[in-house]
């Protein structure tokens, strides 16, 4: 019992640290920032090399670059978690599910120089938002493939078992049974790949570009929020403030993806529920 005090002790203590980490950052970013998030500055295209203006265009850019990203991963990561949980032990899944764990250790860059190559001058994509959010897909997938796969292992085998017992074919058993008991982990594998794309650099910079003007397509270069706050504080002098502005904002738009996120899986669940 007094060991049992003492490690719930040491769990609170470190969440404890934890939690005030994120506040820390959370409070020396507004405290830095917040003064300058004001509509203009939220629906102006940068000026001056970002020293002035705002940052509307590289919001719209962030976020077609996410949606490209996560609606090209998200349907062939479930596709292939599928087949992962249904191939547990199998040889060939052993071995994708390796190459998974290399390619999650594999550094941005290295996913820039591929983007840069492939999707920008093999497809001719060039430096554009759909190049940048391929590369960004290419990514994620990896870690949306093993989140879900170990989502859907994480559903008791009886639900299935009594879906099948029912009539149900496989395909109605997954969508209808399995896929909403394992939304709510799902929703936290799309929020991890989210979070990683809102938060890449190296990778864009080889693949949507630089270009602060409001796109019009999805082959318009495009500079993602994440770069712009690298160039305003390593290049500009004089940004330091813009650069926190802008993380401001950086974060408020991951923590309103994620709260779609969970929004569309929830209604994904009911609404597949029987």
């Amino acid at each position: 019992m007094k060991s049992e005090r003492v490690l719930n002790a040491l769990l609170w203590i470190v969440s404890a640290m934890v939690c005030g980490v994120l506040l820390w950052i959370l409070i020396d970013l507004a405290m830095r920032g917040a003064a300058l998030v004001t509509p203009e500055f939220l629906l102006q295209a940068p000026r001056d090399a970002g020293r002035a203006g705002g940052i509307g265009s590289l919001i719209v850019s962030t976020v077609w670059i996410v949606v490209i990203a996560v609606g090209v991963a998200l349907p062939i990561g479930f596709l292939t978690a599928v087949k992962l949980a249904d191939h547990r032990s199998s040889r060939s899944a052993t071995w994708v599910r390796g190459c998974l764990d290399v390619l999650n250790a594999v550094p941005s860059i290295v996913f820039g120089l591929f983007g840069n190559g492939f999707f920008c001058i093999v497809l001719g994509l060039g430096y554009s938002i759909l190049a940048g959010g391929l590369t960004l897909a290419c990514m994620i997938l990896p870690i949306l493939i093993r989140t879900i796969e170990a989502a859907l292992r994480a559903v008791p085998p009886n639900l299935g078992l009594a879906a099948s017992a029912l009539g149900l074919s496989r395909t109605t058993t997954l969508l209808r049974v399995v896929a909403p008991a394992a939304a709510p982990a799902i929703a936290f594998g799309v929020i991890l790949g989210v979070g990683r794309a809102l938060s890449e650099t190296a990778a864009l910079i080889f693949t949507a570009g630089y270009v602060t003007r409001f796109p019009e397509s999805w082959l318009d270069s495009g500079r993602a929020l994440s770069v712009h706050i690298y160039d305003l504080a390593m290049n500009i002098p004089g940004a330091d403030q813009r650069a926190y502005a802008s993380a401001v904002v950086l974060i408020v738009v991951l923590l309103l993806i994620n709260a779609s996120v969970r929004l569309v899986l929830r209604r994904f669940s009911a609404r597949m529920a029987p």
